[in-house]
C-alpha cells in the first residue's frame, strides 16, 4: 500500500495529462478540482472476468482513491483463481467483492456498469459483445478479437449500443509515447513513412498437450465458451492454450504485436493495408507442444506508400534493436525509437538529438506485465464512462490494430501473401485466407448482430 500511495499523485496527474494532450483539453479542470467533484454520484460498480496473469494490472486502478470505483464481481471459471484474486485484493482494498463462477450472473447483475475483460482470446469479442447487449461498459484485454471479423462485430456492436469499450493496448495512455507521437504528426522526422515494431522473448519448452481430465475447480465447459467443444488437454487452461492450436489463441502476434503494432500504426496514421507478406516458422524445441510458429516477419503495406514490418522472435532473445520490444518509426528528416521506458530521436545521420525516459513503470515481457502505464489506461476507461475524458484506445482502432495481428496469422496459416481492400481490410485475391477472417461458434454462442 505504501508503494501505491506514493505513485497515486504522478499516476493521476499523468492520466490527466494524458486525457488533455489526447483529447485537447477535453479535461475541463484540474487535478486538483477533480478531488472535489468526487462522490456516490461517479462510483462506478466493476467486475473482473478472468483472474490470470494480466490481474495484477488491475490492483492499482482498481484501488486508487481518485478512480472511485466499487469491485463489485471477481469472477473466474477456476475456483482457486477467484480466491487467489480475493487473497490479493484484500491487501490492496479493505472490502471483499463477491466471488462468481459464471459470466453471465455478471452481467445480468443491474448494479454493474463495467466490466473488465480479462478472459482468454476466444473470450474477448463475444464476452464483450455479451456484456454491451446486458447495457455494460467494457475494458477488453488485447487483442480485443479472435478473428478479423470479430473484430468488425465489436465495431458495429459498440456504435448500437453506445457504451465504453476499450481495448487494453496502455501505450495509448503512455505520456512520453503520446509526446513523441505527437511530435511525429507535427513533422519533428519529416514524412513517416516506414515503421518497423519488434518483440524477441525466451520463451521455453511447452509440454505436450495430452488429453487430461480437467483440472479439479475448473468449469471446462464456461471456459470454452464460444469455441465448439473438444476434450480436455493438459495444462491447457492457464497459460498454454496460447500455444496449443487456433481454437482459443492467436499466437504471439495476437498475444503482444497488438501492442507495437498499434504504436506503428498510430504513428504512421494508418489504417487498413493493402499487402500483407510474411514468413513464419517454428524453429525452437521442434519436438514440444508449440503447435505454431515461434518466428515471425510481416510486412504491412498502406495507400501513400507507407509500410509497418513486424519482427516477432518468440524464443530467441536476440535484442536485433537495442530492446526487447519497441517501434522504430523512419521519416524522411530522422527517426524514432520508442518503447514502454522511453524514446530517442534521431536525425537523418543517425545522430540521437534527444531522449526522454518516461516515469512511468510498465511490465515489458514478463507474463502478466502491469504497471503504471495500464493504471493509466484503465482510469482513462473510467473517466471516459464518466464522460471526463475522450478515450485513448476507442474499439475503432483496437480493432484495427488487431486487425493487422490477424492478417499476419492468416497468411502464415495458408502460406500465401495477399492483397487486402484498404477501405476494410479484407482479403482480395485468395478464398482461402478469406475462410480464416471468422470461426465457428458452439451452438448457441453466435452473435446476434450481423455486419
Amino acid at each position: 500500500m505504501k508503494n501505491l500511495n506514493s505513485r497515486r499523485e504522478f499516476i493521476i496527474k499523468s492520466a490527466l495529462a494524458t486525457a488533455s494532450i489526447s483529447s485537447m483539453g477535453a479535461l475541463g479542470f484540474t487535478a486538483k478540482s477533480y478531488g472535489k467533484i468526487l462522490g456516490a454520484n461517479d462510483r462506478l460498480n466493476i467486475a473482473i472476468i478472468g483472474l490470470g496473469r494480466r490481474l495484477g494490472a488491475f490492483y492499482d486502478p482498481i484501488a486508487l482513491k481518485e478512480s472511485n470505483v466499487n469491485l463489485l464481481y471477481l469472477c473466474d471459471v477456476m475456483k482457486s483463481q477467484r480466491e487467489k484474486a480475493a487473497g490479493n485484493f484484500t491487501k490492496k482494498i479493505d472490502y471483499k467483492p463477491k466471488l462468481e463462477n459464471s459470466f453471465f450472473k455478471v452481467i445480468e447483475d443491474k448494479e454493474t456498469d463495467a466490466i473488465i475483460n480479462a478472459t482468454p482470446d476466444h473470450w474477448h469479442a463475444p464476452g464483450t459483445w455479451l456484456a454491451l447487449e446486458a447495457g455494460k461498459h467494457v475494458y477488453v484485454e488485447k487483442p480485443c478479437s479472435h478473428n478479423p471479423k470479430e473484430g468488425e462485430l465489436l465495431v458495429a456492436y459498440q456504435k448500437k449500443y453506445g457504451k465504453v469499450v476499450q481495448m487494453g493496448n496502455q501505450q495509448r495512455s503512455s505520456d512520453h509515447t503520446i509526446a513523441i507521437i505527437k511530435d511525429i504528426h507535427n513533422g519533428i522526422i519529416g514524412n513517416p513513412y516506414l515503421a518497423t515494431a519488434f518483440y524477441t522473448n525466451n520463451r521455453g519448452e511447452v509440454p505436450l498437450p495430452k488429453k487430461a481430465a480437467p483440472p479439479e475447480g475448473l468449469d471446462w465447459e464456461l471456459w470454452q465458451g464460444p469455441a465448439p467443444r473438444k476434450a480436455y488437454e493438459h495444462d491447457t487452461w492457464d497459460y498454454n492454450w496460447h500455444w496449443y492450436g487456433w481454437d482459443f489463441g492467436t499466437a504471439e502476434t495476437g498475444n503482444n504485436a497488438t501492442h507495437e503494432l498499434d504504436i506503428a500504426r498510430w504513428a504512421l496514421q494508418t489504417d487498413f493495408p493493402n499487402y500483407v507478406m510474411v514468413d513464419s516458422g517454428k524453429y525452437h524445441f521442434i519436438n514440444d507442444g508449440w503447435t505454431m510458429y515461434d518466428t515471425m516477419k510481416a510486412t504491412f503495406k498502406f495507400e501513400g506508400g507507407k509500410t509497418i514490418e513486424w519482427d516477432g522472435k518468440s524464443r530467441n532473445n536476440q535484442k536485433t534493436y537495442g530492446g526487447d520490444r519497441g517501434t522504430i518509426i523512419y521519416g524522411t528528416d530522422g527517426s524514432v525509437y520508442v518503447d514502454r521506458g522511453h524514446y530517442k530521436l534521431f536525425d537523418r545521420t543517425g545522430k540521437m538529438t534527444k531522449e526522454v525516459t518516461s516515469a512511468n513503470v510498465e511490465g515489458g515481457t514478463g507474463l502478466g506485465g502491469g504497471g503504471d502505464m495500464s493504471t493509466s489506461h484503465v482510469f482513462n476507461f473510467f473517466e471516459a464512462i464518466r464522460g471526463k475524458a475522450d478515450q485513448n484506445s476507442p474499439i475503432d482502432e483496437g480493432a484495427k490494430s488487431s486487425l493487422l495481428c490477424h492478417l499476419a496469422n492468416i497468411s502464415s496459416r495458408v502460406k500465401e501473401n495477399f492483397e487486402c481492400d484498404p477501405k476494410n481490410g479484407h482479403i482480395k485475391n485468395s478464398k482461402k485466407a478469406m475462410a480464416l477472417w471468422s470461426r465457428n461458434y458452439e451452438k448457441g454462442w453466435e452473435p446476434k448482430l450481423q455486419v
